[in-house]
């Protein structure tokens, strides 16, 4: 079972950093997503920084969201402590 996602921020240039319920953190670059389907939308960045957690995964406006399995294993990890 992969662990929920309790907090996510978006960032410069089309990424999220996302805490999960294990007490891991991580940073997901969106940009190679952006020219794809519904994750069209996150290319205003108006949108993409409307992001929230819903439901234990990433969420934005209109229902586009991401598997959380997804996120957990596209995550690059980063310390807790450190700065993004």
């Amino acid at each position: 079972m992969y662990p929920s996602v309790i907090k996510v921020t978006a960032e410069k240039d089309y990424q999220i950093v996302v805490e999960f319920d294990n007490d891991e953190r991580g940073v997901l670059d969106m940009k190679p997503y952006l020219n794809f389907g519904v994750f069209k939308k996150l290319s205003d960045p108006a949108v993409f920084h409307a992001v929230k957690v819903s439901f234990d995964t990433v969420e934005w406006p209109d229902g586009v969201d991401l598997d959380p399995e997804f996120v957990y294993e596209k995550c690059i990890r980063v310390p807790c402590s450190a700065k993004v």
